[in-house]
């Protein structure tokens, strides 16, 4: 039988977890990593948020056997909590009462899967090599060590570029092929991690069941729970041309002056705000779209393929549901590599798009509307039907981050139900009536 060898370019979540399907189904697995391992330097947060991991993560996970694994490192959050600037709270679950997402360390998560990668024989992990070019119609990646400037050429059945939203295999080899199609986009805003302290006894300053916004219309800041008490928080705002912008937030007095007037119950519980500020860098956000996915014996998968931004806490789980995906398709297709790339990138790409145009839409609702009383009652009178109708009304967030509902038709179906809303919340007197059969009558008519 005909040796099964597949190379993973990047050994991040995406690369680490179908590292393990492939070695599950006999390849002989090698992932080059451009980096130094990261179990055996400081793991910091760096320029990564905490991730959210909901349905379609977990169902990759679970897939592979080695859910149970990722539960010892993850926290359930089960709903928002909405400081306002005078630090009155507002809760809104997320789903049911016993839906959550959850908080799980970028660092943390990736360490452990690369050891569950690792504890395959048949799978091997490469630091500190970077990808310089590749054959992609012959399955070769050319590869230099980073110490050592030692140049090498491997090969495989299959090729897998899964090394981020700046994918080296798809600059390098991708992005050169005949009428290959990129975009890359910035947006206006960019994010600064602040790490919340637990309190000296350990425990959490906040909630540690629920994600924390402070929406502020233009920016925001968020906090997600870790295991040790703090909380890793992320502060969104313009990087310019903007009175509350990074560009603004030079000197200790300016950083002081801002925490106090837009954060004020935040700046309390982290009075020292100013003097941690660039233990983090400041990052950017882009969106990257790209097709084909797929040429010769190489595929994207994840952020190399459809990178978005953080806003629906579904970057990562996209990827994984890439897994999902691919994994489904390959034993569907017996292993016809062609044929499964040509069906996961006409299949997905529409996906990626979609959940591109949700993260930003989601971006809106989180720093603008989130905190709005008008906002909270329609997603009060969306639940409520919802639990009335669940054959006919799935709320748009559920769809997205509680169901396997591909992306595309979830944006579709948010369109229509966002419209219906629009004339209900029109409804006279909707304040008072919201509960009432009325309402129920007036949306069945609609659907």
């Amino acid at each position: 039988m005909k040796e099964k060898k597949a190379i993973i370019v990047g050994a991040g979540l995406v690369g680490s977890l179908w590292a393990i399907y492939l070695s599950k189904a006999g390849y002989t697995v090698d992932i080059y990593e451009l980096r130094d391992d990261i179990r055996k330097v400081d793991i910091s947060a760096g320029k990564s948020i905490n991730l959210a991991l909901s349905y379609r993560g977990w169902k990759a996970l679970d897939n592979v056997g080695i859910g149970d694994e990722i539960r010892k490192i993850a926290l359930p959050m089960f709903g928002r909590i909405m400081h306002d600037k005078k630090g009155a709270i507002t809760y809104q679950a997320y789903g049911k009462e016993d839906q959550a997402i959850y908080s799980v360390s970028r660092g943390d998560l990736n360490a452990k899967m690369m050891d569950l990668a690792e504890s395959f024989e048949n799978t091997s992990i490469h630091y500190n090599h970077k990808c310089i070019d590749a054959n992609l119609n012959k399955g070769i990646v050319y590869f230099e060590n980073t110490k050592t400037k030692k140049r090498i050429e491997r090969n495989a059945t299959v090729v897998f570029g899964t090394d981020g939203a700046f994918s080296a295999i798809r600059i390098k080899a991708m992005q050169k092929t005949y009428r290959f199609q990129y975009s890359q986009h910035y947006i206006e805003d960019g994010y600064r991690e602040i790490l919340l302290p637990a309190n000296k006894d350990g425990s959490y300053k906040l909630d540690k069941k629920a994600l924390h916004i402070w929406p502020r219309g233009r920016f925001m800041l968020i906090a997600l729970p870790n295991e040790d008490g703090s909380f890793t928080c992320t502060l969104f705002m313009p990087h310019k041309n903007n009175k509350n912008s990074f560009e603004n937030l030079k000197t200790k007095d300016q950083i002081n002056d801002f925490f106090k007037n837009e954060f004020l119950d935040f700046y309390k519980m982290i009075p020292e705000i100013a003097e941690i500020w660039g233990n983090h860098p400041l990052s950017p956000l882009a969106i990257i779209r790209c097709y084909p996915w797929a040429v010769g014996k190489a595929v994207l998968m994840g952020d190399a393929a459809h990178a978005t931004v953080p806003f629906y806490g579904q970057g990562m789980n996209s990827g994984f549901e890439d897994c999902t995906v691919m994994e489904e398709l390959r034993k569907k297709y017996n292993e016809d590599w062609e044929a499964i790339f040509d069906v996961f990138q006409k299949q997905q790409k529409p996906n990626g798009d979609a959940i591109q145009d949700l993260s930003l839409h989601n971006y809106h609702v989180m720093r603008d509307f989130v905190g709005d009383t008008k906002f909270l009652l329609q997603k009060k009178i969306e639940a409520e039907f919802s639990k009335k109708h669940p054959d006919k009304w799935l709320p748009l967030y559920s769809q997205v981050s509680f169901s396997d509902i591909p992306y595309a038709k979830a944006l579709q179906v948010g369109k229509q139900q966002n419209k219906i809303m629009k004339e209900v919340m029109q409804l006279d007197n909707i304040e008072t009536i919201w509960d009432s059969e009325e309402v129920t009558a007036y949306i069945l008519k609609r659907l």
